[in-house]
Protein backbone atom coordinates (compact mmCIF):
# COMPACT_ATOMS: atom_id res chain seq x y z
CA UNK A 1 0.00 0.00 0.00
CA UNK A 2 2.89 2.38 0.70
CA UNK A 3 4.13 1.91 -2.86
CA UNK A 4 0.63 2.59 -4.23
CA UNK A 5 0.27 5.69 -2.05
CA UNK A 6 3.62 6.94 -3.36
CA UNK A 7 2.41 6.32 -6.92
CA UNK A 8 -0.75 8.37 -6.30
CA UNK A 9 1.23 11.12 -4.63
CA UNK A 10 3.43 11.39 -7.72
CA UNK A 11 0.39 11.19 -9.99
CA UNK A 12 -1.17 14.14 -8.18
CA UNK A 13 1.24 16.38 -10.10
CA UNK A 14 -0.86 15.84 -13.23
CA UNK A 15 -3.58 17.92 -11.57
CA UNK A 16 -7.14 18.14 -12.88
CA UNK A 17 -7.68 17.37 -16.58
CA UNK A 18 -11.39 17.68 -17.46
CA UNK A 19 -12.80 15.39 -20.13
CA UNK A 20 -13.82 11.73 -20.34
CA UNK A 21 -11.60 10.38 -23.14
CA UNK A 22 -8.89 8.92 -20.86
CA UNK A 23 -11.48 7.55 -18.47
CA UNK A 24 -13.42 5.82 -21.24
CA UNK A 25 -10.21 4.21 -22.53
CA UNK A 26 -9.30 3.11 -19.02
CA UNK A 27 -12.71 1.51 -18.43
CA UNK A 28 -12.74 -0.14 -21.86
CA UNK A 29 -9.41 -1.84 -21.13
CA UNK A 30 -10.85 -3.04 -17.81
CA UNK A 31 -13.87 -4.63 -19.49
CA UNK A 32 -16.34 -1.80 -18.80
CA UNK A 33 -17.07 -2.37 -15.09
CA UNK A 34 -19.23 0.80 -15.11
CA UNK A 35 -21.79 -1.08 -17.26
CA UNK A 36 -22.22 -3.67 -14.53
CA UNK A 37 -23.03 -1.11 -11.83
CA UNK A 38 -26.40 -0.35 -10.31
CA UNK A 39 -25.74 3.17 -9.12
CA UNK A 40 -27.06 6.45 -7.78
CA UNK A 41 -25.13 9.43 -9.19
CA UNK A 42 -24.94 12.66 -7.15
CA UNK A 43 -23.66 16.07 -8.25
CA UNK A 44 -23.94 19.48 -6.61
CA UNK A 45 -21.91 22.33 -5.16
CA UNK A 46 -22.83 21.43 -1.57
CA UNK A 47 -24.70 18.56 0.03
CA UNK A 48 -23.32 15.62 -1.98
CA UNK A 49 -21.76 13.88 1.03
CA UNK A 50 -24.81 14.23 3.26
CA UNK A 51 -27.25 13.18 0.54
CA UNK A 52 -25.06 10.18 -0.31
CA UNK A 53 -24.99 9.18 3.36
CA UNK A 54 -28.79 9.29 3.58
CA UNK A 55 -29.22 7.26 0.37
CA UNK A 56 -26.65 4.72 1.54
CA UNK A 57 -28.27 4.35 4.95
CA UNK A 58 -31.71 3.88 3.43
CA UNK A 59 -30.48 1.20 1.03
CA UNK A 60 -28.55 -0.60 3.76
CA UNK A 61 -31.59 -0.61 6.03
CA UNK A 62 -33.50 -2.17 3.13
CA UNK A 63 -31.05 -5.08 3.01
CA UNK A 64 -28.68 -4.09 0.21
CA UNK A 65 -24.89 -4.23 0.20
CA UNK A 66 -23.95 -0.64 -0.61
CA UNK A 67 -20.72 0.94 -1.83
CA UNK A 68 -19.94 4.65 -1.72
CA UNK A 69 -17.39 6.53 -3.81
CA UNK A 70 -16.70 9.88 -2.15
CA UNK A 71 -14.21 12.71 -2.44
CA UNK A 72 -12.09 14.35 -1.31
CA UNK A 73 -10.55 11.66 0.83
CA UNK A 74 -9.11 13.17 3.98
CA UNK A 75 -7.48 10.07 5.43
CA UNK A 76 -5.71 8.28 2.56
CA UNK A 77 -6.46 6.54 -0.72
CA UNK A 78 -8.62 3.73 0.68
CA UNK A 79 -11.08 6.26 2.11
CA UNK A 80 -12.39 7.17 -1.34
CA UNK A 81 -14.13 3.79 -1.44
CA UNK A 82 -16.51 2.54 1.25
CA UNK A 83 -18.60 -0.59 1.64
CA UNK A 84 -21.19 -0.30 4.38
CA UNK A 85 -19.34 1.66 7.10
CA UNK A 86 -15.77 0.67 6.31
CA UNK A 87 -13.21 1.78 3.71
CA UNK A 88 -12.07 -0.85 1.24
CA UNK A 89 -9.61 -3.22 2.91
CA UNK A 90 -5.93 -3.21 1.99
CA UNK A 91 -6.26 -6.77 0.68
CA UNK A 92 -9.22 -5.89 -1.55
CA UNK A 93 -7.53 -2.73 -2.83
CA UNK A 94 -4.37 -4.63 -3.73
CA UNK A 95 -6.40 -7.27 -5.58
CA UNK A 96 -8.14 -4.64 -7.71
CA UNK A 97 -4.87 -2.73 -8.18
CA UNK A 98 -3.28 -5.78 -9.80
CA UNK A 99 -5.81 -5.38 -12.63
CA UNK A 100 -5.81 -1.58 -12.83
CA UNK A 101 -2.08 -0.82 -12.75
CA UNK A 102 -1.11 -2.67 -15.99
CA UNK A 103 -3.87 -0.78 -17.82
CA UNK A 104 -2.57 2.54 -16.48
CA UNK A 105 0.91 1.61 -17.71
CA UNK A 106 -0.50 0.78 -21.14
CA UNK A 107 -2.17 4.20 -21.39
CA UNK A 108 0.99 5.92 -20.13
CA UNK A 109 2.93 4.33 -22.99
CA UNK A 110 0.40 5.92 -25.38
CA UNK A 111 0.96 9.32 -23.69
CA UNK A 112 -2.60 9.33 -22.32
CA UNK A 113 -1.54 9.50 -18.63
CA UNK A 114 -4.74 9.00 -16.57
CA UNK A 115 -4.98 11.36 -13.60
CA UNK A 116 -4.96 10.40 -9.94
CA UNK A 117 -8.75 10.79 -9.67
CA UNK A 118 -9.43 8.90 -12.92
CA UNK A 119 -7.43 5.94 -11.68
CA UNK A 120 -9.15 6.01 -8.29
CA UNK A 121 -12.56 6.11 -9.97
CA UNK A 122 -11.62 3.09 -12.09
CA UNK A 123 -10.54 1.20 -8.96
CA UNK A 124 -13.90 2.01 -7.34
CA UNK A 125 -15.97 0.97 -10.36
CA UNK A 126 -14.06 -2.29 -10.80
CA UNK A 127 -14.44 -3.16 -7.12
CA UNK A 128 -18.12 -2.20 -6.89
CA UNK A 129 -19.01 -4.15 -10.04
CA UNK A 130 -18.58 -7.47 -8.23
CA UNK A 131 -18.84 -6.59 -4.54
CA UNK A 132 -21.97 -4.46 -3.95
CA UNK A 133 -25.65 -4.48 -4.90
CA UNK A 134 -25.85 -0.71 -5.41
CA UNK A 135 -23.13 1.96 -5.54
CA UNK A 136 -23.64 5.59 -4.50
CA UNK A 137 -21.29 7.68 -6.64
CA UNK A 138 -20.43 11.30 -5.83
CA UNK A 139 -19.22 13.45 -8.73
CA UNK A 140 -15.83 14.91 -7.92
CA UNK A 141 -16.25 18.31 -9.61
CA UNK A 142 -19.02 19.59 -11.83
CA UNK A 143 -20.58 16.63 -13.58
CA UNK A 144 -20.59 16.78 -17.39
CA UNK A 145 -16.82 16.27 -17.72
CA UNK A 146 -16.32 14.66 -14.33
CA UNK A 147 -14.48 11.35 -14.16
CA UNK A 148 -17.52 9.61 -12.63
CA UNK A 149 -19.82 10.57 -15.53
CA UNK A 150 -19.42 7.25 -17.36
CA UNK A 151 -22.29 5.44 -15.63
CA UNK A 152 -25.98 5.04 -16.45
CA UNK A 153 -27.49 5.28 -12.95
CA UNK A 154 -30.85 4.25 -11.55
CA UNK A 155 -31.42 7.88 -10.58
CA UNK A 156 -29.42 11.12 -10.71
CA UNK A 157 -29.44 13.73 -7.95
CA UNK A 158 -28.38 17.38 -8.21
CA UNK A 159 -28.27 18.80 -4.70
CA UNK A 160 -27.40 22.45 -5.26
CA UNK A 161 -25.79 24.86 -7.74
CA UNK A 162 -23.59 27.64 -6.37
CA UNK A 163 -20.26 29.25 -7.20
CA UNK A 164 -17.27 26.96 -6.66
CA UNK A 165 -14.39 25.59 -8.81
CA UNK A 166 -15.04 28.55 -11.13
CA UNK A 167 -11.69 28.16 -12.91
CA UNK A 168 -13.03 24.87 -14.33
CA UNK A 169 -16.83 25.27 -14.27
CA UNK A 170 -17.36 28.89 -15.28
CA UNK A 171 -18.08 32.21 -13.60
CA UNK A 172 -21.89 32.24 -13.73
CA UNK A 173 -24.65 30.11 -12.22
CA UNK A 174 -25.98 28.98 -15.65
CA UNK A 175 -22.46 27.89 -16.69
CA UNK A 176 -21.99 25.92 -13.48
CA UNK A 177 -25.51 24.45 -13.73
CA UNK A 178 -24.70 23.22 -17.25
CA UNK A 179 -21.84 21.16 -15.81
CA UNK A 180 -24.03 19.72 -13.03
CA UNK A 181 -26.81 18.94 -15.52
CA UNK A 182 -24.35 16.81 -17.47
CA UNK A 183 -25.02 13.85 -15.15
CA UNK A 184 -28.60 13.64 -16.46
CA UNK A 185 -28.90 10.58 -18.71
CA UNK A 186 -31.40 9.57 -21.38
CA UNK A 187 -34.63 8.46 -19.71
CA UNK A 188 -33.09 8.32 -16.21
CA UNK A 189 -35.06 10.25 -13.54
CA UNK A 190 -33.33 13.23 -11.94
CA UNK A 191 -34.06 14.67 -8.50
CA UNK A 192 -32.97 18.22 -7.73
CA UNK A 193 -33.14 20.73 -4.91
CA UNK A 194 -34.59 24.21 -4.61
CA UNK A 195 -32.29 26.00 -7.04
CA UNK A 196 -31.93 29.55 -8.22
CA UNK A 197 -34.16 30.13 -11.25
CA UNK A 198 -31.16 30.46 -13.59
CA UNK A 199 -29.89 27.03 -12.52
CA UNK A 200 -33.34 25.43 -12.49
CA UNK A 201 -33.98 26.46 -16.10
CA UNK A 202 -30.74 24.77 -17.21
CA UNK A 203 -31.56 21.54 -15.32
CA UNK A 204 -35.12 21.36 -16.67
CA UNK A 205 -33.96 22.06 -20.23
CA UNK A 206 -31.36 19.26 -20.03
CA UNK A 207 -33.92 16.84 -18.55
CA UNK A 208 -36.36 17.59 -21.38
CA UNK A 209 -33.66 17.08 -24.00
CA UNK A 210 -32.78 13.71 -22.43
CA UNK A 211 -36.46 12.73 -21.86
CA UNK A 212 -35.53 12.29 -18.19
CA UNK A 213 -38.37 12.62 -15.66
CA UNK A 214 -37.47 15.56 -13.38
CA UNK A 215 -38.51 15.87 -9.72
CA UNK A 216 -38.02 19.19 -7.96
CA UNK A 217 -37.97 19.70 -4.19
CA UNK A 218 -40.87 21.93 -3.21
CA UNK A 219 -42.90 21.00 -6.29
CA UNK A 220 -42.97 17.21 -6.71
CA UNK A 221 -42.07 16.35 -3.10
CA UNK A 222 -41.96 18.41 0.07
CA UNK A 223 -40.64 18.73 3.57
CA UNK A 224 -41.87 20.87 6.44
CA UNK A 225 -39.56 21.80 9.30
CA UNK A 226 -41.10 20.91 12.67
CA UNK A 227 -40.21 22.40 16.08
CA UNK A 228 -37.83 20.35 18.24
CA UNK A 229 -35.57 21.39 21.10
CA UNK A 230 -33.04 18.65 20.51
CA UNK A 231 -33.07 17.34 16.93
CA UNK A 232 -33.45 18.54 13.36
CA UNK A 233 -37.07 17.54 12.75
CA UNK A 234 -39.25 17.44 9.63
CA UNK A 235 -42.24 15.88 7.94
CA UNK A 236 -41.63 14.59 4.41
CA UNK A 237 -44.36 13.96 1.89
CA UNK A 238 -45.34 13.38 -1.71
CA UNK A 239 -48.37 15.28 -3.05
CA UNK A 240 -51.71 13.91 -1.79
CA UNK A 241 -50.04 11.53 0.66
CA UNK A 242 -49.74 11.49 4.42
CA UNK A 243 -46.37 12.80 5.59
CA UNK A 244 -43.71 10.86 7.50
CA UNK A 245 -41.79 12.39 10.43
CA UNK A 246 -37.98 12.28 10.44
CA UNK A 247 -35.54 13.33 13.17
CA UNK A 248 -31.92 13.96 12.18
CA UNK A 249 -28.75 14.22 14.23
CA UNK A 250 -27.30 16.45 11.50
CA UNK A 251 -28.05 20.11 12.17
CA UNK A 252 -29.21 22.73 9.70
CA UNK A 253 -32.13 23.40 7.38
CA UNK A 254 -29.94 22.31 4.46
CA UNK A 255 -29.74 18.81 5.96
CA UNK A 256 -33.53 18.55 5.88
CA UNK A 257 -33.31 19.37 2.16
CA UNK A 258 -30.55 16.78 1.63
CA UNK A 259 -32.58 14.10 3.44
CA UNK A 260 -35.61 15.01 1.30
CA UNK A 261 -33.63 14.54 -1.92
CA UNK A 262 -32.46 11.14 -0.70
CA UNK A 263 -36.01 10.10 0.17
CA UNK A 264 -37.27 11.00 -3.29
CA UNK A 265 -34.39 9.09 -4.88
CA UNK A 266 -35.23 6.02 -2.77
CA UNK A 267 -38.89 6.33 -3.80
CA UNK A 268 -37.84 6.31 -7.48
CA UNK A 269 -35.50 3.35 -6.91
CA UNK A 270 -38.45 1.48 -5.42
CA UNK A 271 -40.46 2.22 -8.56
CA UNK A 272 -37.72 0.44 -10.53
CA UNK A 273 -38.48 -2.79 -8.66
CA UNK A 274 -36.13 -2.57 -5.69
CA UNK A 275 -37.59 -3.22 -2.25
CA UNK A 276 -37.17 -0.18 -0.02
CA UNK A 277 -38.19 -0.57 3.62
CA UNK A 278 -39.78 2.87 4.06
CA UNK A 279 -41.01 2.03 7.56
CA UNK A 280 -37.36 1.66 8.64
CA UNK A 281 -36.10 4.89 7.06
CA UNK A 282 -36.80 7.24 10.01
CA UNK A 283 -34.50 5.10 12.17
CA UNK A 284 -31.94 4.78 9.37
CA UNK A 285 -31.81 8.54 8.73
CA UNK A 286 -31.52 9.35 12.43
CA UNK A 287 -28.36 7.21 12.54
CA UNK A 288 -26.58 9.27 9.85
CA UNK A 289 -23.60 11.24 11.18
CA UNK A 290 -20.83 12.89 9.19
CA UNK A 291 -17.38 14.14 10.05
CA UNK A 292 -16.98 17.87 9.79
CA UNK A 293 -20.63 18.74 9.03
CA UNK A 294 -21.56 21.02 11.92
CA UNK A 295 -19.92 18.41 14.13
CA UNK A 296 -19.74 18.91 17.89
CA UNK A 297 -16.27 17.54 18.71
CA UNK A 298 -16.04 18.95 22.23
CA UNK A 299 -18.63 19.95 24.83
CA UNK A 300 -16.28 21.37 27.48
CA UNK A 301 -15.56 23.81 25.89
CA UNK A 302 -18.04 23.74 23.00
CA UNK A 303 -16.14 23.29 19.70
CA UNK A 304 -17.93 22.98 16.36
CA UNK A 305 -16.24 21.82 13.14
CA UNK A 306 -17.85 22.57 9.78
CA UNK A 307 -16.30 22.12 6.35
CA UNK A 308 -17.94 25.19 4.80
CA UNK A 309 -15.53 25.65 1.90
CA UNK A 310 -17.45 27.99 -0.42
CA UNK A 311 -19.80 30.99 -0.02
CA UNK A 312 -23.00 28.91 -0.04
CA UNK A 313 -21.52 26.57 2.57
CA UNK A 314 -20.59 29.53 4.77
CA UNK A 315 -24.14 30.90 4.57
CA UNK A 316 -25.60 27.51 5.53
CA UNK A 317 -23.11 27.27 8.41
CA UNK A 318 -24.10 30.71 9.74
CA UNK A 319 -27.83 29.93 9.46
CA UNK A 320 -27.36 26.70 11.41
CA UNK A 321 -25.17 28.37 14.03
CA UNK A 322 -27.74 31.08 14.71
CA UNK A 323 -30.50 28.50 15.17
CA UNK A 324 -28.52 26.12 17.40
CA UNK A 325 -26.54 28.69 19.43
CA UNK A 326 -28.53 31.94 19.04
CA UNK A 327 -27.48 33.71 22.25
CA UNK A 328 -24.04 32.40 23.20
CA UNK A 329 -20.79 34.27 22.59
CA UNK A 330 -19.09 32.81 19.51
CA UNK A 331 -15.54 32.87 18.16
CA UNK A 332 -14.30 31.61 14.78
CA UNK A 333 -11.09 30.12 13.37
CA UNK A 334 -11.02 30.10 9.57
CA UNK A 335 -8.65 28.82 6.87
CA UNK A 336 -9.24 28.13 3.18
CA UNK A 337 -7.70 27.14 -0.13
CA UNK A 338 -6.31 30.09 -2.07
CA UNK A 339 -8.27 29.15 -5.22
CA UNK A 340 -11.60 29.61 -3.42
CA UNK A 341 -13.73 32.77 -3.37
CA UNK A 342 -12.29 33.82 -0.02
CA UNK A 343 -13.56 37.39 -0.20
CA UNK A 344 -17.14 36.17 -0.77
CA UNK A 345 -16.75 33.74 2.13
CA UNK A 346 -15.60 36.51 4.48
CA UNK A 347 -18.62 38.78 4.01
CA UNK A 348 -21.31 36.58 5.68
CA UNK A 349 -18.97 36.02 8.66
CA UNK A 350 -18.80 39.70 9.57
CA UNK A 351 -20.71 40.69 12.71
CA UNK A 352 -21.55 37.08 13.66
CA UNK A 353 -18.66 36.46 16.09
CA UNK A 354 -17.01 38.28 18.98
CA UNK A 355 -13.65 37.40 17.39
CA UNK A 356 -12.56 35.97 14.02
CA UNK A 357 -9.07 34.54 13.58
CA UNK A 358 -7.66 33.78 10.12
CA UNK A 359 -4.96 31.16 9.84
CA UNK A 360 -3.24 28.81 7.39
CA UNK A 361 -2.31 25.12 7.26
CA UNK A 362 0.16 22.76 5.64
CA UNK A 363 -1.12 22.15 2.11
CA UNK A 364 0.13 23.40 -1.27
CA UNK A 365 -3.28 24.95 -2.04
CA UNK A 366 -3.70 26.61 1.37
CA UNK A 367 -4.04 30.39 1.38
CA UNK A 368 -1.13 31.99 3.24
CA UNK A 369 -1.54 34.46 6.09
CA UNK A 370 -0.80 37.35 3.70
CA UNK A 371 -3.39 36.06 1.21
CA UNK A 372 -5.97 35.74 3.99
CA UNK A 373 -5.20 39.31 5.16
CA UNK A 374 -5.73 40.59 1.64
CA UNK A 375 -9.36 39.39 1.70
CA UNK A 376 -10.12 40.03 5.37
CA UNK A 377 -12.53 42.48 6.97
CA UNK A 378 -11.15 45.12 9.33
CA UNK A 379 -12.34 43.31 12.47
CA UNK A 380 -10.54 40.05 11.63
CA UNK A 381 -7.18 39.04 13.14
CA UNK A 382 -4.56 36.62 11.86
CA UNK A 383 -2.77 33.88 13.75
CA UNK A 384 0.15 31.92 12.31
CA UNK A 385 -0.45 28.62 14.10
CA UNK A 386 -3.89 27.02 14.18
CA UNK A 387 -2.65 24.69 16.93
CA UNK A 388 -1.88 27.70 19.14
CA UNK A 389 -5.34 29.08 18.38
CA UNK A 390 -6.98 25.82 19.45
CA UNK A 391 -4.93 25.65 22.65
CA UNK A 392 -6.53 28.94 23.69
CA UNK A 393 -10.07 27.58 23.33
CA UNK A 394 -10.95 27.13 27.00
CA UNK A 395 -13.83 29.42 28.00
CA UNK A 396 -16.85 27.22 28.91
CA UNK A 397 -19.23 30.06 28.05
CA UNK A 398 -17.97 30.51 24.47
CA UNK A 399 -18.91 28.51 21.38
CA UNK A 400 -15.73 27.99 19.33
CA UNK A 401 -16.26 27.40 15.61
CA UNK A 402 -13.67 26.15 13.14
CA UNK A 403 -14.52 26.23 9.45
CA UNK A 404 -13.14 26.50 5.92
CA UNK A 405 -11.34 23.89 3.82
CA UNK A 406 -12.29 20.26 4.42
CA UNK A 407 -8.58 19.42 4.50
CA UNK A 408 -8.06 22.00 7.24
CA UNK A 409 -11.05 20.66 9.18
CA UNK A 410 -9.69 17.12 8.87
CA UNK A 411 -6.31 18.17 10.32
CA UNK A 412 -7.94 20.03 13.20
CA UNK A 413 -10.31 17.15 13.91
CA UNK A 414 -7.49 14.62 14.04
CA UNK A 415 -5.52 16.86 16.40
CA UNK A 416 -8.46 17.43 18.74
CA UNK A 417 -9.53 13.79 18.91
CA UNK A 418 -5.99 12.48 19.41
CA UNK A 419 -5.50 15.01 22.22
CA UNK A 420 -8.58 13.57 23.96
CA UNK A 421 -7.24 10.00 23.87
Amino acid sequence: MKQIEAFFHHRHQLGVKPGLERMQQLLALLGHPEKRLNAVHIAGTNGKGSTAAFVKQGLQESGYQVGVFTSPSLHGIREYIYVEEEPISEQAFLKVWEKVYPVVQELDQKNQFPTEFEIMTAVAFLYFATNVDIAVIEAGMGGREDTTNCIIPLVSIITSVNKDHMAFLGQTIPEIALHKAGIIKQGVPVVFGQLQSAAKEVIIQEAKAKEAPAYQLGLHFHYQSLPSKEWNYMEWSLPFTKGTAFKLKLYGEHQLANASLALMALHLIQQKGYIIQFAKLPTAFFDVQLEGRFELVSQHPTIILDGAHNPAGIRAFIDTLEKVFPYQERQLLFAAFKDKAIDEMMIPLGGKFSAIYLTTFDHPRAASISEMKKNSLASMETIDSWKNAISRMSDPNTVYCITGSLHFISMVRSSLLNKDK
